[in-house]
């Protein structure tokens, strides 16, 4: 018993060690990506739906053989009040096998294979939406996490900055060079400044909650994100034009190859209610026999007696059906209809999130070189205004304004920065193409 015990708590580790090591100690966006397509629920869902339409398709296939059942019946028969002598009781058996072949049914059972193929293969489309959507999540939610860690940064640049002044104002106060109203000042702005600090720092927390969630991480799990070294080639990467990422999205998006297939299965469908107007044929054949206890024979007897084989056609034709297949036929034409406004409306729906995504990564690169301008000339106004400050020169005003005015530059920045970069990648998802964050 001790063995067993020992020999399960042995294979109970090393599947937790095995577990371990699937996960990575450093989270970049490759590795968040792959492991996001192995456990994410919905991507995994989206799998099991593809396996049941397999199924649904052998099940469709198999409608082309011949079915096989056999029965056996067992009865006891009593009779209390004879009318001649003899057993009052009986004791029955009957035996048999029978199978039948559809021959034609319109084409129905055709068009049915063919239908469930088409499915299954927008089953497959499913699958690969599913994992372009979970990449554009985890690509947003990466993303991110990189701009709060960076605002981090540079709030806790600021705090330390804010705290040098405020501890350099009591020097200043001492020489008599500043009021107590301006050590007030940059005693309030030193702890506005680490309040903003406690706030990114908490958005940050968010941020990788949010793609702990979507990796379907526990809470026990560590996330440590690997922040990327990003340079001007990343930020400023030349766009191809809105045609040829629109025209390169149209040939590799899945949601728009599964709406092209579900037109043909619309007309399948339609197809399929026009055969209810058709007769049905198929062929039935069954042997049996039976035995009874009444019976002067034995029992190898009464089944060799009994023995009988049957074999027919038999045909059902359509007479009037209370305009169940008018009906149908109809529906299925509107439904035909919807299936072709789908596709529009999904082509459509395509070209507003790549229009969209190439407008805001221009505009995004655009104010990442007016942003870079900005904070350049802030920085060297700020300097002179904190030099010119030290010196008596400038009020506690000028320097806390010059200051926040640089601060929220900075933010601008790498709000710009990270557009950019979020949307340049989402245009590369769009042409599946991939993805470019090192």
């Amino acid at each position: 018993m001790k063995i067993q015990i020992s020999l399960i708590s042995f294979m109970v580790m090393i599947f937790t060690n095995l577990s371990a090591q699937q996960k990575p100690v450093q989270w970049d966006l490759t590795n968040c990506i792959d492991y996001a397509l192995k456990n994410n629920i919905q991507v995994q869902k989206s799998k099991i739906s593809l396996e049941q339409n397999a199924i649904t398709t052998k099940q469709a296939k198999a409608q082309l053989f011949p079915n096989l059942s056999a029965s056996v019946g067992q009865n006891f028969t009593n009779n209390p009040f004879p009318v001649t002598g003899g057993s009052s009781s009986a004791y029955s058996g009957n035996y048999g096998i029978s199978s039948s072949l559809l021959l034609f049914d319109g084409g129905k059972t055709e068009k049915n294979i063919r239908e469930q193929k088409l499915l299954e293969e927008v089953g497959k489309y499913n699958v690969l939406y599913s994992q372009k959507s979970i990449q554009f999540s985890i690509l947003q939610s990466y993303l991110q996490i990189l701009y709060a860690a960076e605002s981090v940064n540079i709030d806790g640049a600021t705090v330390e900055v804010s705290k040098y002044q405020f501890e350099r104002g009591g020097s200043l106060l001492k020489a008599g060079s500043i009021s107590k109203v301006d050590l007030a000042k940059l005693e309030s702005q030193y702890s506005s400044d680490k309040y903003l600090l406690v706030v990114a720092k908490n958005a940050l927390e968010t941020q990788k909650l949010n793609l702990k969630q979507l990796l379907e991480l526990t809470v026990k799990d560590e996330l440590n994100i690997t922040i990327p070294s990003l340079n001007d080639m990343d930020i400023l990467k030349p766009l191809p034009s809105l045609q040829n990422i629109y025209e390169a999205s149209m040939k590799v998006m899945p949601q728009l190859k599964s709406s092209k297939i579900n037109i043909q299965v619309a007309g399948l469908e339609t197809e399929k209610a026009k055969a209810g107007y058709l007769p049905r044929v198929s062929l039935n054949a069954s042997a049996g026999t039976n035995h009874n206890s009444l019976s002067n024979f034995n029992f190898g007897q009464q089944l060799q007696n009994g023995f009988n084989e049957a074999i027919g056609l038999s045909v059902s034709i359509p007479i009037y059906t209370n305009r169940s297949t008018k009906s149908a036929i109809e529906t299925s034409i509107l439904n035909e209809k919807t299936s072709q406004l789908n596709l529009l409306d999904t082509e459509k729906s395509l070209l507003t999130s790549v229009e969209s995504s190439y407008q805001d990564a221009l505009s995004a690169q655009s104010q990442y070189v007016s942003a870079t301008e900005k904070v350049k000339a802030l920085q060297t106004s700020y300097d002179l205004i904190e030099q010119q400050f030290n010196l008596g020169l400038k009020s506690t005003l000028d320097l806390l304004t010059e200051k926040n005015n640089l601060l929220a530059a900075k933010q601008s920045l790498i709000q710009a920065k990270y557009l950019s970069i979020m949307n340049v990648q989402m245009l590369n998802l769009y042409q599946d193409l991939p993805l470019e964050i090192k």
